[in-house]
């Protein structure tokens, strides 16, 4: 005897949405594109938008810079807060 006779098959295709992948926009470095050389620690007005809210640091792939300004910009946010010009975490 089957006991797997009176189970109902669900039709999977009709739980599943199928969506296309969005083409990602194309970023362009806010460093590269203004032709700045030195990303300066002082500046905390352009360093806190590469902050989130809670205080951590936003990724490449968020923040949109190229590989070498990422890491700059990185080093500069660690500076400034060593140097209490920025908080390490949100109040």
């Amino acid at each position: 005897m089957d006991k797997n006779k009176n189970k109902v098959k669900a039709n999977d295709s009709d739980d599943k949405i199928r969506r296309r992948p969005r083409p990602a926009k194309k970023r362009v470095c806010e460093y590269c594109q203004g032709h700045i050389d030195h990303v300066d620690y002082k500046d905390v007005d352009r360093l806190k938008k590469y902050v989130a809210e809670n205080g951590k640091i936003l990724p490449r792939r968020a923040s949109g810079l190229c590989a070498e300004h990422q890491r700059d910009v990185t080093t500069a946010i660690k500076r400034a807060r060593i140097m209490a010009l920025m908080p390490f975490r949100a109040d």
